[in-house]
């Protein structure tokens, strides 16, 4: 039995989860892996936090045969991830980036190679649960939000601010208004300042949401499935919750969706 290691470096988080050779990316138990963390994706840039990082998980978990990882944090994070384990030093690391071939599944990107990782590594992760026309959300620094249809065809997305770039951005260019804080889950319109910001914010994840399940009808493509996955995904799922929108659509919050994928993408490769 071998072990993979695998990460996602987002702008926010660094996220690693190690599998076993003997489980399976398609398995849809909420505790999929044994070993998993997360630390904000900074630390990468301390020797330091590092070594820190690093021995944590060599004591953690044995060695394992193969390391992959995506990355959307820039090329300095990747150099420094691969800094980690001195000790390993001949454990292969695979890289899995927007053009990364993939057995099933095209994208109509026009430069794959611009299509980021870990949106890639989430379309992945979701072919790998469900061959049925999916809405893949991706919802952390930024929510991304991409259409695959169960023939395999990634039509291409959207990125907007995530829910925390989204306010931030209220407070850092308008006069008046303050960074807004989440406290009791409301539906409907504010009646504070507070509230509509975070209201409004809300509104606008779940209006991207519910345009592109129109659009994807209209491409004769309807949604069957949402995967949600990131740091916002427990908000925005009791807002489609309260909403009314999805019907007939089962959606999923689930995480780890791009470690899956980088998984999944690992034993094809």
């Amino acid at each position: 039995m071998s072990i993979y290691l695998i990460f996602d470096v987002g702008n926010t988080r660094l996220k690693w989860a190690s599998v076993e050779s003997t489980q399976q990316p398609a398995d849809q138990q909420k505790k999929l892996w044994a070993y998993s963390g997360s630390i904000g994706s900074k630390s990468l840039t301390s020797a330091e936090h590092r070594a820190e990082l690093a021995n944590y998980i060599a004591k953690t978990l044995p060695k394992p045969s193969l390391i992959g990882f995506s990355c959307v944090a820039g090329s300095e994070a990747i150099t420094n991830l691969k800094l980690l384990f001195p000790q390993w030093s001949d454990v292969p690391w695979k890289q899995l980036s927007g053009d990364s071939a993939y057995d099933g599944i095209r994208t109509l990107y026009q430069d794959p190679s611009k299509l980021g990782a870990d949106r890639w590594a989430a379309i992945i992760g979701a072919r790998a649960l469900s061959k049925t026309t999916t809405l893949i959300v991706n919802a952390g620094t930024a929510t991304t939000i991409d259409l695959l249809g169960s023939n395999g065809v990634h039509y291409g997305g959207w990125i907007l601010p995530g829910l925390g770039l989204m306010q931030k951005s209220l407070e850092d260019n308008t006069a008046q208004l303050p960074l807004a804080v989440r406290e009791n889950e409301r539906h409907g319109f504010g009646k504070s300042t507070n509230d509509a910001i975070i209201g409004g914010c809300d509104a606008a994840q779940i209006g991207a949401i519910q345009y592109a399940l129109e659009i994807a009808k209209e491409m004769h493509q309807p949604v069957e499935k949402i995967w949600l996955d990131g740091g916002n995904a427990k908000i925005l799922a009791a807002q489609l919750k309260q909403s009314g929108i999805l019907n007939a659509i089962t959606f999923e919050p689930i995480e780890g969706l791009v470690l899956r994928g980088v998984w999944a993408w690992l034993i094809q490769s």
